[in-house]
């Protein structure tokens, strides 16, 4: 079977920044799950991995824009401690934290901390960065009625209700 719309695909992946220096991999873990033509990974990927089939191999290279966008050098902000959720003793500059928004938890990570203020920078850890993904397929499989009415993939390496 080849990955057309609607089917759910498995697949094991490492990922690499233009330097070449690994900054993920799963292939010695579960395999990613998704749901093909519902938006659920990144628009090129999907359209790059359309018409493969199980033990395909394919690299792919994102620019910023096509992954996680550009660094904003306005997504930084001073924030009171007493928004950090979790117990943490110390903070240092660049451990990642949780932040407690209005529509509920953001993810940040720590530049500046202080006794009673943080400074936080909001962009994704990714953003700004060419990425290289190498994939191997391995799994292709006609979608449920439940998974297309979700629009994700179920189970093993996709999301649990």
């Amino acid at each position: 079977m080849k990955i057309a719309k609607n089917s759910v695909v498995t697949f094991f992946y490492s990922l690499h920044d233009d330097s070449g220096k690994e900054l993920e991999n799963n292939f010695e873990g579960t395999p990613m799950a998704y749901l093909h033509g519902h938006n659920n990974i990144f628009t090129k990927l999907e359209s790059e991995l359309e018409g493969l089939s199980v033990g395909d191999e394919k690299e792919v290279q994102l620019t910023p824009k096509e992954a996680y966008g550009e660094r904003r050098a306005d997504a930084t902000q001073k924030v009171p401690m007493k928004h950090i959720l979790g117990k943490h003793k110390k903070l240092k500059p660049g451990q990642f934290v949780k932040v407690n928004g209005e529509k509920g938890p953001i993810d940040a990570s720590v530049i500046k901390a202080g006794k009673f203020m943080v400074e936080l920078d909001f962009n994704h850890p990714l953003a700004g960065l060419n990425l290289s993904f190498k994939v191997k397929i391995d799994e292709v499989r006609a979608a449920s009625e439940e998974e297309l009415a979700h629009g994700h993939a179920h189970g093993l390496g996709g999301h649990h209700h």
